[in-house]
């Protein structure tokens, strides 16, 4: 009797040790990190067709960042694409709606075309890692001609719909800012960003160089910000203003007017001037600002621009993510997926 006892004793534990063990073959798997807690490679200008024959194959390079230039065309009417054309439309984006009509159509199509593109390639790659659209605003809006801010994220919403991660999603209904959003680390992991895409817009070379114009693209979206969440629509806005130029510090106190100042949680600037003159960087991490590095091939010792080595990229991807980036862009348009794909741990 006592032999039987002891053998269902140990039966007993045993069972209790195999409802402790892990399965094998379905290990615990690792929490993805928030969008705010990595860095990732962009492509400089990637509507140009010297990088991609089409912009669907732009955003089959696997870069977590695109670049579009885009004019407003005043006469037509129109979201030009171009990098110095004004008046047309000089890119790879093609007249293709559907996913079968990608990679064939005729290119030197609009900004709603490289929308329709978006989607179309959406539609085949519904599981894409997020990828942020920066769109530089060369000549800036036109408000009163009716290529405003309210019919920018008119266009983006009727091409993309739900595929946008917006402001409102930051705000999640709980914050007041994007600043306090950004601060309490509000951002979602990249597993819940599967399948969207953000947008950043910057103020545009022309803009910045027209003497008549002080009121650039970066303060007249967040004045829409602003104005939209006072009004109980910050849903209808599409985009995230940038602050463009790398400084020390906090470089809204001395641009904005302390209204504004709490909807700007990206931040855009040269690479080399960020590192190479030693400004603090852990600031734009540390309140879990969105960082974005450009000209990533410039910071000393300098690479290639356009074709360095994998093993180039990935050093580059290192030390600008110990400084705290969380993008870093560069004409690398002809390495393969494997390498634009990287992702690391930010900071």
């Amino acid at each position: 009797m006592l032999k039987i006892r002891l053998v269902r004793r140990l039966a007993a534990l045993a069972g209790a040790a195999a409802l402790m063990t892990v399965v094998p073959g379905t290990p615990a798997q690792a929490a993805s990190p928030k969008f705010s807690e990595t860095t990732a490679i962009g492509t400089h200008n990637a509507y140009e067709k010297s990088k991609y024959t089409y912009f669907a194959q732009a955003l089959d390079s696997g870069a977590s960042l695109l670049e579009l230039d885009v004019y407003v065309d005043t006469i037509s009417h129109r979201w030009r694409v171009s990098h110095s054309n004004p008046w047309g439309d000089n890119n790879n984006c093609e007249a293709a709606k559907n996913p079968d009509e990608l990679y064939s159509k005729s290119r030197n199509q609009d900004l709603g075309s490289c929308l329709d593109n978006m989607a179309a390639w959406n539609q085949l790659h519904p599981d894409h890692p997020p990828i942020v659209i920066k769109v530089e605003m060369k000549v800036g809006f036109y408000d009163k001609g009716g290529l405003g801010p309210d019919e920018f994220d008119t266009l983006v919403s009727q091409k993309l719909g739900s595929s946008v991660y917006k402001p409102a999603d930051l705000l999640d209904g709980t914050y007041p800012s994007l600043d306090a959003a950004a601060k309490a680390n509000a951002w979602p992991t990249r597993d819940s960003l599967k399948g969207k895409f953000l947008f950043e817009l910057i103020p545009g070379t022309v803009e910045q160089a027209n003497p008549f114009d002080h009121y650039w693209t970066d303060e007249e979206y967040a004045d829409h910000l602003r104005n939209l969440y006072a009004a109980g629509d910050i849903s209808a806005a599409e985009a995230f203003p940038a602050v463009l130029g790398a400084q020390n510090g906090d470089p809204r106190v001395s641009r904005y007017d302390s209204s504004i100042r709490p909807w700007f949680v990206f931040f855009d600037g040269d690479a080399a001037t960020y590192v190479n003159n030693g400004y603090d960087t852990s600031f734009y991490s540390a309140h879990h600002y969105i960082l974005i590095t450009t000209d990533a091939a410039g910071v000393s010792p300098a690479i290639s621009s356009t074709d360095p080595t994998d093993a180039e990229v990935a050093a580059r991807l290192s030390l600008l993510a110990k400084d705290h980036a969380s993008l870093i862009t560069s004409d690398w348009a002809t390495k393969p997926a494997s390498v634009l794909g990287s992702v690391t741990t930010r900071g």
